[in-house]
């Protein structure tokens, strides 16, 4: 998944990560394009939101992921950020991407989103306390799963891996066993996943496309298939060491599919250090721009596939360049590389110069509490003791009519969000 991953304008995004799938909105993703706008002085922003960006595309994501960046390093939410995301969703259970007035119903004609829905309930169960919402949403969750057992961006859109992915990481955190839950056809989750895996040889052999008909931004649904195929949400830590190295074998188990994920991730990342964007459509300039979200949601499925020597090299060019890419695009950038840290072992309060916890916490309301670390891991530029990676993440689309632009939306919210 990878960290803000509706990096982009609404406009961008939808063009470049759904090409030529019908959208009737699109959001902005993270890694992809320049940051939300900021608002006119006149815009009055909920005082428990994360981020000064435009919140219409992105603000259940980037407060999700906020949240649970905060919870994994030992940090407690300021509780009016808390009950500005448990306001957030809707009579049915699932949740918008945003809603501007929370005392109002939900719009029926504005479906809920299923990446919204995954990253509110995968931050709402690790901070526990929130019981009755957690099962609302799973069971709205439930509700809309589709016959291949998998999720599209919103119900009734074909499913994709970055969505799926995402709903099998809220089920985990839920308490839930995502292969037991089935749809009336009797398909799992995992037997989406698979659907969407690439078999080795060719041209990006091993990858999880967005949609078999739709690859997408190839990294990016292959850091979430990865995740998901080992029923992992977005925060992870490092696995055991994949004793099959980097070679890419036949799949034919979830496991097997995301081994080779991870590998097709390896050797992507193996020359440059750092995952690509291509230019949007009718850019002036041609040059691809490094993918700053995609890369640390792929140090994440690394560090998860136990293949932490290879995430080794893209964990340390974001610590190199980075922070100019976070503090522009806000919360929801730094919880991606909170995870990206987290997963490998790093420390992010010593993030390549970078203190991301402050970071993070400096884009919302005051935490109520930080946990003193007991023992604080030094930044892997002056250990070689790391051997994992962070995560990923989301914002997304709108609305799209048949397919949501799923993580190409979601993760994407990484980088985009202020």
């Amino acid at each position: 998944m990878t960290t803000v991953r509706l990096r982009r304008s609404a406009a961008a995004l939808a063009a470049s990560a759904v090409l030529g799938i019908a959208i009737a909105s699109a959001a902005a993703p993270t890694a992809f394009a320049a940051p939300s706008p900021k608002p006119t002085p006149s815009a009055l922003m909920p005082s428990g939101l994360y981020g000064a960006g435009d919140p219409t595309y992105d603000g259940v994501w980037r407060q999700s992921v906020a949240l649970l960046a905060q919870d994994t390093v030992g940090v407690k939410p300021a509780a009016k950020a808390v009950d500005w995301l448990t306001g957030q969703q809707c009579a049915s259970g699932g949740f918008l991407s945003y809603r501007a007035d929370a005392a109002k119903p939900c719009d029926a004609k504005l479906p809920p989103d299923s990446n919204a829905s995954a990253v509110a309930v995968q931050a709402l169960a690790a901070l526990g306390g929130q019981d009755a919402t957690v099962r609302k949403t799973v069971g709205w969750l439930k509700s809309v799963q589709n016959a291949d057992g998998g999720w599209g961006y919103n119900p009734g859109g074909a499913s994709d891996a970055n969505s799926t992915s995402l709903v099998i990481g809220a089920l985990a955190a839920a308490g839930e066993k995502p292969d037991t839950v089935k749809s009336k056809g009797g398909k799992t989750p995992y037997d989406a996943l698979l659907t969407f895996a690439k078999p080795c040889g060719g041209k990006d052999g091993g990858a999880f496309v967005y949609q078999q008909k739709t690859p997408g931004i190839v990294a990016d649904s292959t850091a979430a298939g990865v995740l998901g195929a080992h029923g992992k949400g977005l925060v992870v830590t490092a696995g055991e060491k994949d004793a099959k190295g980097t070679v890419c074998e036949k799949a034919t188990t979830a496991e097997g599919a995301a081994h080779n994920g991870a590998v097709y991730l390896a050797a992507a990342l193996a020359k440059t250090g750092h995952l690509d964007t291509a230019p949007m459509p009718g850019a002036t300039d041609p040059t691809p721009k490094p993918d700053f979200g995609n890369t640390a949601d792929a140090v994440v499925a690394l560090s998860a596939q136990g293949l932490g020597d290879q995430a080794k090299k893209p964990l340390e060019w974001l610590r190199q360049n980075a922070a100019a890419w976070a503090k522009e695009s806000g919360p929801a950038a730094y919880a991606q590389l909170i995870f990206a840290a987290h997963a490998s072992g790093a420390d992010p309060k010593s993030f390549g110069g970078m203190d991301l916890v402050s970071a993070l916490n400096a884009t919302g309301p005051a935490p109520e509490s930080q946990k003193p670390a007991a023992a604080e891991k030094k930044d892997s530029s002056e250990s070689d003791s790391d051997s994992g990676i962070g995560v990923w993440w989301i914002a997304g689309v709108f609305f799209v009519a048949s397919v949501g632009a799923g993580f190409l939306i979601s993760g994407r919210k990484k980088n985009q969000r202020l």
